[in-house]
């Protein structure tokens, strides 16, 4: 094992172990009562099982394991689409073998691509928490020997995980719908987005090419949160090996999702296999996954959740920990934002089972973790295959089908991997570098100081960006107003930097998972809605963005000595449904906690 990733292992053991302790002490007090059925009165029971119909009889007999399912269907969004029939799969094989199974709740999910600059965007972090307790609620029947999560894109994972944790005696399996077949290229999209900034083409041809980006069922194609969030689970154990990018409305997409259901069955402490989940998500499972976050050049949203993630299950990240592991972690994927490929290009050119198998072997990863396909993360070099109607998995292959997409740990894109901790007289902050050049490493130039994205795009509508600027967009913060992305000012900021301006976006707010080319230092923390400072910043302040030494300063004298500014925010307390959402804000805590509001 890399002696930094060992480090980093065991400073996060030392740092959570009270919690830890406390939290696995919590669920093997719960494992110790045996299956929860057999604790519930008969009338309990009956309201249970009334609508159960020909599964009533193996329900009350309580001899076989019953499975939860969970879902974030709905057909607003193209990723959770395909989940609209999986609980007849999955009633149709538990059936099968001789057990049961029961949509135990659904949970909200919204789609940041709809909601990117409105107001809905300021419901989606604490989105997160939401999906955490109305998971935990479908859970809280206490009638399930197994749990199936079936979640996709950005909060929801997160809070799936979150709500899974809590449950941790309970054995689960997460089931992925996959990525929609590839449009027109990430790269062609974006490229159509820049000419609408600067007006060179009309609404209509705009809205043509979203619409040939954004096509069909599935997870949008680009590494963002979304598919971000995939990878993390089939790193840290979750999903089946090589279930995470095979595409909705296949054999074998459905096939993963009959042997997740079986695996569920396999693993109940009705079995031999009894794994519950707890026992999965533990502190070395936490470091695969940032290390596979680093490797691919991941979202920056998932530096935001992971800590939450994390905390469900008594262990404690620091923003410190992402910064080292990055820091030894080579960038062996090339996936858009940070290259031109798609998930699509990337599984076929040899996908997660050849990288997982790259980052094992230069002692990156974790082996000796417990996983619901088995003990071992070597189980995740393999890949399924139907072969005559049979699901079986294969050894992935040992050698890169297309080095322009994935490479060997040998040979990477960069030596270290995709985000760099900021920290100095501002605050602290992270930047995911894998998609910024070089040059665009450091930038140091006079600020801007905007309270509202909206105001950005119109003081570069008004042609008021000339010189070198450091974009500074505060009370962005999860305190402040929910922590929305700020994604729709990529095209904006693209723009000057194109036209050959030095330019770097510094926000308390949130970037898209689809963040790119321009420098942005995000999640600084302390926000300026709790007087962080860079509550204190004045349009003018020279301001260093430098991702090269991780730095993040204002080169001003007596700085330190201004008094904070203050804004009105009763703009962002109504309306959208954001009355509802105040003991949210007033809870939440910072970003380089996770910015949640449930601890």
């Amino acid at each position: 094992m890399n002696s930094q990733i060992l480090a980093v292992t065991q400073r996060i053991i030392e740092r959570s172990k009270p919690t830890r302790e406390a939290y696995l002490a919590r669920i093997s007090e719960a494992a110790d009562q045996g299956p929860v059925r057999a604790h519930l009165s008969c009338g309990n029971q009956a309201h249970a099982y009334a609508a159960m119909g020909d599964d009533k009889g193996t329900l009350a007999d309580g001899r076989a394991p019953n499975i939860g399912i969970i879902s974030a269907y709905n057909d607003m969004l193209s990723a959770h689409k395909p989940y609209e029939h999986y609980p007849d799969i999955i009633r149709e094989v538990a059936r099968a073998q001789r057990a049961t199974a029961q949509v135990a709740g659904g949970v909200p999910a919204m789609c940041d691509g709809v909601t990117q600059g409105q107001p809905g965007m300021e419901l989606s972090l604490f989105s997160r928490d939401t999906i955490a307790l109305a998971a935990a609620i479908g859970m809280s029947h206490n009638c399930f020997d197994a749990a199936l999560y079936m979640g996709v894109c950005d909060k929801i994972v997160p809070g799936l995980i979150m709500a899974a944790a809590a449950y941790g005696h309970v054995p689960t399996v997460f089931i992925p719908a996959g990525p929609m077949t590839s449009g027109i290229t990430n790269d062609e999209k974006s490229k159509v987005r820049q000419k609408f900034a600067t007006g060179e083409i009309s609404r209509r041809e705009l809205m043509e090419s979203e619409m040939k980006a954004y096509h069909g069922q599935g997870t949008c194609t680009f590494y963002g949160t979304a598919n971000s969030n995939q990878m993390l689970m089939e790193i840290m154990g979750m999903h089946l090996p090589g279930a995470s990018f095979v595409n909705p409305g296949t054999e074998l997409r459905d096939a993963l999702t009959r042997e997740a259901t079986k695996r569920a069955l396999q693993i109940t402490a009705f079995g031999n296999e009894y794994t519950p989940v707890g026992a999965i998500l533990n502190e070395k499972a936490f470091v695969n996954g940032i290390v596979g976050l680093m490797a691919t050049g991941g979202s920056t949203n998932l530096v935001l959740h992971l800590p939450a993630m994390a905390r469900a299950a008594g262990i404690i990240l620091d923003l410190q920990d992402f910064s080292d592991i990055s820091d030894v972690v080579p960038l062996l994927a090339k996936v858009y934002p940070n290259g031109l490929a798609d998930v699509n290009h990337f599984h076929a050119a040899g996908g997660l089972g050849y990288l997982v198998g790259e980052l094992l072997s230069a002692g990156l990863l974790h082996e000796d973790v417990k996983t619901v396909a088995g003990t071992g993360l070597s189980l995740y070099t393999k890949e399924p295959k139907l072969r005559d109607g049979v699901l079986t998995f294969v050894d992935a292959d040992r050698e890169t089908v297309n080095d322009r997409i994935v490479r060997p740990a040998s040979d990477p894109f960069q030596k270290s991997g995709g985000l760099k901790e900021l920290k100095g007289n501002i605050g602290r902050g992270v930047m995911k570098v894998s998609a910024v050049k070089p040059e665009h490493h450091v930038v140091e130039a006079k600020a801007r100081i905007f309270h509202d994205q909206h105001d950005v795009k119109t003081a570069f509508q008004n042609g008021e960006f000339t010189e070198d600027t450091v974009v500074v967009v505060r009370f962005q913060g999860p305190r402040a107003n929910g922590m929305p992305e700020l994604h729709s000012l990529t095209p904006t900021l693209a723009v000057l930097q194109d036209r050959g301006l030095k330019v770097a976006l510094v926000t308390d707010g949130r970037m898209s998972g689809a963040s790119g080319k321009v420098p942005a230092c995000i999640h600084v923390s302390p926000e300026a809605a709790t007087g962080g400072p860079i509550a204190k910043l004045r349009d003018g302040d020279l301001v260093r963005v430098d991702a090269v030494e991780g730095t993040l300063q204002v080169l001003e004298d007596r700085f330190e000595t201004r008094e904070v500014v203050t804004a009105d925010l009763s703009a962002n307390t109504v309306g959208m449904g954001r009355e509802l959402f105040e003991t949210f804000r007033r809870n939440a805590g910072p970003a380089t906690e996770g910015a949640c509001s449930l601890y």
